[in-house]
């Protein structure tokens, strides 16, 4: 049975989903679609060290490196020697990443637009204090919480 929350889910899934294939098609990225769920993963642990990235994906180390590379090879992230331990590497998403990601995230700003103009001030706080509870309390399995992401700058 669906939910309205799967039924929105799905909604902002096939659109997306329809954008990255366009996308492809037109060669406007030089990405498959495994390397974009790839880049977008690195992006939302914010800066992890290749065995965090395979760790989070649960991938082995080789084929983490592989795809890490690929992605660096194509402009989308770049390593960053740590200063603590010269054998270690953060990923960072590029320029590159945000111009696409920031045409990815127009669809968000549209549907967000959208819920201002049709719902009270108080019933937008009220969404914008679900959607956080959501966020912060409700999805543990995804390990994106907070103290979660690697700092570069710390090492």
């Amino acid at each position: 049975m669906s939910t309205p929350l799967s039924d929105v889910f799905a909604k902002f899934r096939v659109h997306y989903y329809r954008d990255v294939f366009s996308r492809i098609k037109n060669r406007e990225m030089s990405l498959s679609t495994v390397e974009v769920y790839c880049v977008e993963t690195i992006y939302a642990l914010g800066s992890p060290t290749i065995n965090e990235f395979a760790n989070y994906l649960r991938i082995s180390s080789p084929n983490a490196t592989y795809k890490v590379n690929s992605l660096v090879k194509k402009g989308y992230i770049r390593k960053i020697q740590s200063r603590r331990d010269k054998r270690e590497y953060y990923l960072e998403v590029t320029d590159r990443f945000y111009k696409y990601w920031n045409l990815n995230e127009r669809y968000l700003d549209i549907v967000d637009e959208r819920l201002r103009g049709s719902l009270t001030d108080e019933e937008y706080e009220f969404f914008s204090r679900i959607l956080t509870k959501i966020s912060r309390e409700l999805m543990p399995e995804t390990g994106l919480d907070e103290g979660f992401y690697s700092d570069p700058d710390a090492t």
